[in-house]
């Protein structure tokens, strides 16, 4: 994946995190009935809508920090794309052990399951250039010190 595609990942995946987060940290009501399936979900809970929007910024802030940060990257994305994860299985879960039914899972799929398969995606990016950096920058020191 090229870099500057990897960037304009996390660059995306960052405001649509600060952009949820703010929504559900201004207004948790409307956040809560905005959002499809949020309501079968149990009832309204403004300080719980808070702390999950509390969340969404960091991830988002996380995010943003991987592209300013080149030295850093690899945690800043795989931080929030752990956390992503571990929501979109949580869905799947729900679904195996019956909670919800199968439909959610195409409903959830750009909200939920994408944006994880995204930062997953993008931290191995990272991964990946920071090892070829590693080789590269190793055999450069070898050619240097041979001359």
């Amino acid at each position: 994946m090229p870099k500057i595609i990897s960037l304009a990942i996390a660059v995306a995946l960052g405001v649509v995190a600060i952009a949820n987060g703010i929504f559900m940290l201004v207004a948790p009501e409307n956040w809560y009935f905005a959002v499809p399936g949020v309501t079968t979900t149990g009832p309204f809970n403004q300080h719980f809508v808070r702390d999950i929007g509390l969340i969404f910024v960091f991830i988002g802030a996380a995010f943003f920090l991987g592209v300013a940060r080149a030295d850093l990257r690899i945690v800043f994305w795989a931080a929030p794309s752990l956390w992503l994860a571990g929501h979109a299985l949580f869905h799947f879960w729900e679904v195996a052990v019956g909670i919800c039914s199968a439909s959610v899972i195409p409903r959830d799929f750009p909200a939920v399951t994408l944006p994880a398969i995204l930062g997953l995606s993008i931290t191995a990016w990272a991964m990946t250039e920071k090892c070829s950096t590693r080789v590269l920058g190793a055999k450069g020191s070898q050619a240097i010190g041979k001359l």
